[in-house]
């Protein structure tokens, strides 16, 4: 059987990955995870996504910092899919020694042991990076063509403006597919971080003659994904605030959009790399290629839940955000056969119902769990990262 190691298996990606690979019957699966408390609880153990995998594979609980722990997980195995990292761009702007910790050292601890102990054995490396290395991403100019925005001014946006102008001739533009080969222009320490990791890669793979496939994946979703954690996913967000009646307040003019992917259709492309020569030293864009605004989400996820919360547009806004986001996907479609399976109307469908499934772990979360939220935004706006529009 074919050997893999996972790292950061255990999470939202990685036990969807671990629970198709173990279906097929091919794989022989590793898992290292640190289990971090603000994905899986503080009863890991007991977590959904953890019983998700329990019995799949061969766990390990360590940490991607350690490198005994690197090379405990590494041994033995054919291929390495690597999922462990910090996620959240606000976060990350005060984070900044964690995620630089775990994304980067963590990542770099995976060649140093290759490089010192296991040189010949890996096969190939497949790494989940994100889409947040594009910073703002492409868009169309009337005037200059094709044009890369860097973020929007504090200033413009304190003043209700949320739209992306040209950096050139100041004009209103429009967002466009983001290829492959559109600018970097990472706009947090996370986005750095990740654009770090692809570049550790493309050296040290070509160096150690290592196959390697980078997905830089859009606004991953579906069952699984944690109802707790503050700092990835407005699904989980909203959700907790729709089914206790909660306003939800939208930031910025709520036309802010996301290219949505659902979990089950990013594990499919994530696995079918593994075989895929024609992905080897290839960056893949891996998303729906819709962008979606975050009010029709809200409006969607309130329709499904029947809930009477208000839904308030805000003016609120984080520094860092992107004003919109969909993926041009061709590459993916050309190299892999990646189609998606998933529509966005049956995944939130799906989410929902698995959210309401999960209720009763919603009605007993604790004082300190439900003021998560709160304290994430006091805890950015104390760092100037969250701004609260008095002009609404």
């Amino acid at each position: 059987m074919k050997k893999v190691l996972i790292t950061g298996g255990a999470g939202f990606i990685g036990s969807e990955i671990v629970s198709q690979l173990f279906k097929s019957g091919d794989w022989e699966i590793t898992v290292l995870d640190s289990m971090t408390t603000q994905v899986h609880g503080k009863d890991w153990s007991e977590s959904y996504l953890y019983k998700k995998i329990r019995d799949k594979c061969n766990f390990i609980y360590g940490d991607v910092r350690n490198l005994d722990d690197v090379k405990k997980a590494i041994s033995g195995n054919d291929y390495i899919i690597h999922l462990a990292a910090e996620t959240g761009t606000g976060q990350s702007m005060y984070e900044i020694n964690r995620y630089n910790e775990v994304n980067v050292m963590g990542t770099s601890n995976i060649f140093q042991a290759i490089s010192s102990e296991y040189k010949n054995s890996i096969k190939k490396i497949v790494l989940a990076s994100s889409r947040a290395v594009y910073g703002e991403g492409k868009y169309q100019c009337k005037n200059c063509g094709v044009v890369y925005p860097k973020g929007r001014k504090k200033e413009q946006m304190q003043n209700g403006n949320f739209q992306m102008y040209c950096p050139f001739c100041k004009e209103k533009i429009l967002p466009t597919p983001t290829t492959e080969d559109s600018f970097i222009q990472p706009g947090s320490l996370y986005a750095f971080t990740k654009y770090a990791q692809e570049k550790l890669l493309e050296t040290m793979c070509s160096a150690l003659e290592i196959d390697y496939t980078i997905f830089r994946l859009q606004n991953v979703y579906g069952s699984g994904q944690s109802l707790k954690n503050p700092y990835t996913g407005i699904l989980s967000v909203f959700s907790n605030l729709l089914l206790k009646g909660q306003q939800v307040n939208i930031f910025e003019d709520g036309l802010e959009s996301r290219d949505f992917i659902n979990v089950i259709d990013v594990a499919v492309g994530i696995i079918t790399s593994l075989d895929c020569q024609n992905s080897n030293t290839q960056i893949i864009n891996l998303g729906s290629g819709v962008g979606t605004t975050v009010i029709e989400i809200a409006q969607i996820l309130k329709e499904k839940y029947n809930s009477s919360s208000i839904l308030k547009v805000t003016g609120d806004f984080r520094i860092g955000d992107i004003a919109f986001n969909m993926a041009d996907i061709s590459k993916a479609k050309c190299i892999l056969g990646f189609q998606q399976t998933v529509s966005l109307d049956y995944g939130l469908d799906s989410f929902c119902k698995w959210v309401l499934s999960q209720k009763s772990l919603l009605n007993n979360v604790s004082l300190e769990e439900e003021n998560n939220y709160k304290g994430s935004l006091d805890e950015m706006e104390k760092t100037g990262m969250f701004i609260r529009n008095n002009t609404k």
